[in-house]
């Protein structure tokens, strides 16, 4: 039997401790790690954990599907905050 493969995409974000990691859609997976390779697998972990549990309780599985793109805007309509 063939495996189907999801895509989900990961945002990381540097924090005092290392870095924090987070399945964009899925906001609820969400992990720490002391450098980025230790987020990376652990926040993997966390996906296959989560699915997982969604999985023995019958509850939906969020799509990795989504579309990302980047909007600029002109610096002088960003605000800096003290």
């Amino acid at each position: 039997m063939e495996a189907k493969v999801a895509s989900y995409t990961a945002k990381y974000v540097k924090i005092p401790s290392g870095y924090m990691g987070q399945i964009v859609e899925w906001p609820e997976v969400v992990t720490e790690g002391a450098d980025l390779e230790e987020c990376r697998a652990m926040l993997a972990d966390a996906l296959r954990e989560m699915i997982e549990a969604y999985r023995q309780t019958g509850r939906e599985i969020p799509s990795g599907v989504s579309l990302y793109e980047h909007i600029f805007v002109d610096e002088r309509h960003v605000r800096q905050t003290a």
